[in-house]
């Protein structure tokens, strides 16, 4: 385990910790061979099964970078963190979790069994792709490009720049997502969708669209981790309340159903997307050890072969052993 270091913010702490990384992304490569891209949006069928990077942004300063790091990829099912915090922003907190629970489901995150079989009220959660649809419905705005805009300006206040629509993946998906059609449906007919159905879909497959790097997603998940501010300029970019609830969400539900597993064997909230992305958020923690990143960061993580669930493989084992190492849980 990595310890014994009294101070972590200096220039030689950070190459040390660069060389453990790059040491660890060069050994958890070779589980990319454990999984495959998916293969059910054709378009998502093009990247490269090897591909492994990170990037972790500390509070402090530091910045750790290794692997395949300046891949474009699109946010896909991480874009529903993005999405939920900005209804909660336009909308209120208490008028969305009227609209979506924040129950794990244990189930596939495009199964609708839980709605039929238990007859709830509303979607389970908003990361299940039927609370997602659910929650962009709620986004204000009479076409997709009014619903998309304040999704696409909180990306940008976060990053500092604008973010672009991937345009053909949103065509490979708009064309073949036979699958939430029939959940947007099946929404539409129980009461729970708020817009139009087509405009709803249509966003939906924009905000999955959304290209992005690992270097976005650290920094995405470091202003989460510091609860919606942003720790270079104080300024509070996503509220405090709608932060803490997006992160306990991500903690519960982010990982599809292997989020029990990950939050037991990782411990840090995390949204993961079938392109491959993980984002994760770690908050500011207390160790009686001396050890990395106390003060919090936020980790970007790419591998598109993906496991039975829909996540990185190799990127689940990477973020496992750094958590290890760092003792990075929350727990």
């Amino acid at each position: 385990m990595v310890q014994g270091i009294a101070n972590w913010n200096t220039e030689e702490t950070e190459e040390w910790l660069q060389q453990y990384v790059d040491d660890w992304v060069a050994f958890y490569r070779k589980h990319t061979n454990d999984g495959e891209v998916a293969s059910y949006i054709p378009e998502l069928q093009k990247a490269n099964p090897d591909a492994l990077g990170i990037v972790i942004k500390g509070n402090n300063g530091i910045t750790i970078r290794s692997g395949d790091t300046e891949d474009p990829f699109t946010l896909q099912s991480i874009s529903k963190a993005i999405t939920f915090a900005v209804a909660c922003m336009e909308r209120g907190v208490s008028y969305m979790l009227q609209q979506v629970d924040v129950e794990p489901t244990g189930e596939a995150f495009n199964s609708i069994m839980h709605l039929e079989m238990k007859q709830v009220k509303k979607p389970l959660n908003p990361f299940n792709n039927a609370g997602a649809i659910t929650v962009t419905s709620a986004l204000p705005g009479d076409t997709s490009d009014d619903k998309l805009e304040p999704v696409l300006k909180l990306l940008e206040d976060m990053l500092g720049n604008r973010p672009e629509l991937n345009a053909d993946v949103f065509k490979s998906e708009r064309d073949s997502s036979t699958r939430n059609r029939a959940i947007g449906y099946y929404l539409l007919e129980v009461g729970f969708l708020e817009s139009d159905l087509d405009i709803t879909l249509e966003t939906y497959f924009k905000q999955c669209s959304i290209d992005v790097t690992i270097d976005d997603l650290a920094r995405i998940g470091m202003i989460l981790a510091n609860d919606g501010m942003d720790p270079k300029n104080g300024e509070e970019i996503i509220p405090r309340q709608i932060a803490r609830i997006t992160k306990v969400l991500m903690l519960t539900c982010g990982m599809y159903d292997a989020s029990g597993k990950f939050a037991t064997y990782v411990g840090i909230p995390a949204k993961s997307g079938v392109s491959g992305g993980i984002l994760a958020a770690v908050p500011p923690r207390v160790r009686d050890e001396s050890m990395p990143f106390t003060d919090g960061c936020g980790i970007g993580v790419y591998g598109p072969a993906l496991g039975e669930e829909g996540n990185s493989v190799a990127g689940i084992r990477l973020l496992r052993h750094i958590a290890t190492q760092w003792d990075l849980s929350i727990f």
